[in-house]
């Protein structure tokens, strides 16, 4: 089996690649270690930010995030106990942002693979990354007992810190970028709560 880019991770980042790539005319194959519905179902971010809902235009997959997102053009924060409003869209040129939940993004996904071509692989357990550092990576798992291989140009990790690509990232290459906050979000839409923690 051989594509150009083999993505691991069939959530937001990985998906989102996939249609981007395709959208661009480069073939690109999922390799997920869940299934669709556990992938579907997790509960995460439940709110977009303007670019991913302009993203999701631009793929032409928000039609139902057009009838069913509730957008919030600002929001109100309180601060030892005084409450004030921030005006979004007044501050940012229009950009607001827009309530609709992870598994709503990751149905409208996973529901376009079919008609748009896309493969993703469901179910892979013991997943490899091979040869990362030459110019013929490959992608083993097992499925059913028998190994599998998929074999490609670029391997894109989208499977988060705890995955197997980051973990597959030689220590003297990795690089991580983090940045630190003072202070935390406590978060129930269409109300953010700001806590102090410094």
């Amino acid at each position: 089996m051989r594509t150009k880019v083999a993505i691991i991770g069939a959530g937001p980042a990985g998906m989102f690649l996939a249609h981007l790539l395709r959208a661009d005319g480069i073939d690109a194959v999922v390799v997920e270690r869940r299934d669709r519905d556990y992938v579907e179902g997790r509960v995460r971010a439940g709110v977009l930010e303007q670019i991913s809902v302009d993203l999701m235009a631009r793929l032409g997959l928000d039609a139902r995030l057009k009838r069913e997102g509730l957008v919030h053009g600002g929001t109100n924060l309180s601060l030892d106990g005084e409450l004030f409003h921030i005006d979004m869209a007044a501050l940012t040129g229009g950009s607001t942002v827009t309530v609709y939940g992870q598994q709503e993004v990751m149905k409208d996904l996973f529901d376009a693979v079919a008609p748009r071509g896309l493969e993703v692989i469901w179910d892979a357990d013991d997943v490899c990354l091979h040869d990362i550092d030459s110019g013929a990576p490959f992608v083993t798992w097992t499925r059913d007992g028998i190994e599998r291989q998929l074999n490609c140009d670029f391997i894109a990790g989208c499977d988060g810190y705890h995955g197997v690509s980051r973990h597959s990232i030689p220590a003297d290459i990795l690089k991580t970028f983090e940045r630190v906050y003072p202070f935390g979000w406590l978060a129930s839409s269409p109300t953010c709560h700001l806590r102090n923690t410094s």
